[in-house]
């Protein structure tokens, strides 16, 4: 996105704002294409928006405080196995172009790698394709936690406003399954599911809008010490799995479940859109 089309929210040092959260941060640097310093535990953005280099001082916590992301119904259109892809749309499909894009945070305001998020939507029309998976999908967060979504504006139908549905599952950890929303719509205040806790930043963008939100999740997240030797199986990185195989990974068995290749992170026990237990 041209930085002329929205003000970029960069975050800067003063008097009344000593600190500068991690989630700040991480929105600037991606704006601008820069990479965030980790220092003391803390990040500090490489370059501010001029061409002069200004090392911001290092947070050594968080005070962003958020509550995790609030959980909604799956409602009745819901369906496993999605496609691995984070667009939902081909050049010729109809209607407004959506771009969703965030972070998955844990509640210690650290990103979170290797998330799952599941998405599904109505289409244009508002209707739901419960024979194939048009508008369906899931994606995992980068190493940054950061994720993009590719779609449409969905379109309404009866008794509710427009919403995206969204699984999210941290690595190893439950599912949570909830609804993102969008300001503005006249529904929204009729419609008996609708949070505003829920609301995602919506912008116009020529024809198209964008859209931010950052999910947090009530994940453990501190310092690990990776095992010295991986769990045995016949799971392996860098394998292009097809639907059917059957894997062992420390002492189970898993079932692909969608063909990918696999890289570390994805290990079985980690995503289960990818692999069925037993």
């Amino acid at each position: 996105m041209p930085a002329s089309e929205e003000p970029l929210d960069v975050p800067t040092e003063s008097a009344t704002s000593p600190r500068v959260s991690r989630k700040a941060v991480l929105r600037a640097a991606a704006a601008l294409g820069a990479t965030p310093l980790l220092a003391r535990g803390g990040v500090a953005l490489a370059r501010d928006r001029t061409t002069k280099a200004r090392s911001l001082e290092a947070t050594p916590s968080c005070h962003d405080g958020d509550e995790p992301t609030i959980e909604q119904i799956e409602g009745p259109y819901f369906k496993p196995d999605s496609p691995l892809r984070t667009s939902l749309v081909t050049n010729s499909t109809p209607g407004t172009r959506l771009t969703v894009t965030g972070y998955v945070f844990s509640r210690t305001c650290q990103p979170i790698a290797g998330a799952l998020l599941d998405f599904w939507q109505a289409d244009d029309n508002g209707n739901y394709d419960n024979v194939g998976f048009g508008f369906r999908g899931h994606q995992f967060s980068t190493s940054q936690g950061a994720f993009t979504l590719t779609t449409i504006v969905p379109g309404l139908y009866p008794g509710r406003t427009r919403h995206l549905h969204v699984k999210l599952q941290s690595p190893g950890q439950p599912v949570i399954t909830t609804q993102l929303y969008f300001p503005g719509e006249p529904r929204n205040s009729t419609d008996t599911i609708f949070d505003a806790r829920l609301l995602m930043d919506v912008r116009q963008v020529g024809p198209a809008r964008a859209a931010t939100f950052d999910f947090v999740l009530d994940a453990p997240q501190g310092p690990t010490t990776p095992p010295t030797t991986p769990p045995s199986g016949t799971w392996a990185a860098g394998t292009s799995y097809h639907a059917g195989d059957v894997v062992t990974y420390g002492a189970s068995t898993y079932r692909c479940l969608q063909a990918h290749t696999a890289i570390t992170g994805w290990e079985p026990p980690n995503v289960p859109a990818l692999w069925q237990r037993g």
